[in-house]
């Protein structure tokens, strides 16, 4: 019976660290500042490095908020989601620090 309880418990610390995990994840500005992502012209986050995972994954995860975002602007506004990207990139691009990246015609540069 105790063996049984052991492994209960076990199996909820395992399952509060597993849903924890985000907590621990690389935050969107310590990922620009330390030239893992950086802002494109269309709206959207890229990774600097693809090879990167991590970088991969939070590009991925910004993106589809910032996707959303942007059709509901388009929606609320009735404007082409192709139009809310490119004002969005443009901005983003304008409030980049100095310091990260940006994605320009031939490839990533540092503002």
């Amino acid at each position: 019976m105790m063996a049984w309880i052991q492994r209960l418990l076990l199996g909820v610390a395992v399952g509060c660290l597993v849903c924890t995990q985000p907590v621990f994840a690389l935050s969107l500005e310590e990922a620009k500042t330390k030239g893992l992502v950086g802002e494109k012209s269309t709206g959207y986050l890229g990774a600097v490095d693809p090879a990167n995972p991590e970088a991969q994954a939070l590009a991925e995860e910004i993106n589809k908020k910032r996707r959303q975002a942007y059709q509901d602007i388009a929606r609320r506004d009735g404007a082409s989601v192709s139009t809310v990207e490119s004002l969005a990139g443009e901005k983003a691009i304008e409030k980049t620090k100095p310091g990260n990246y940006v994605q320009g015609p031939g490839g990533w540069i540092k503002k």
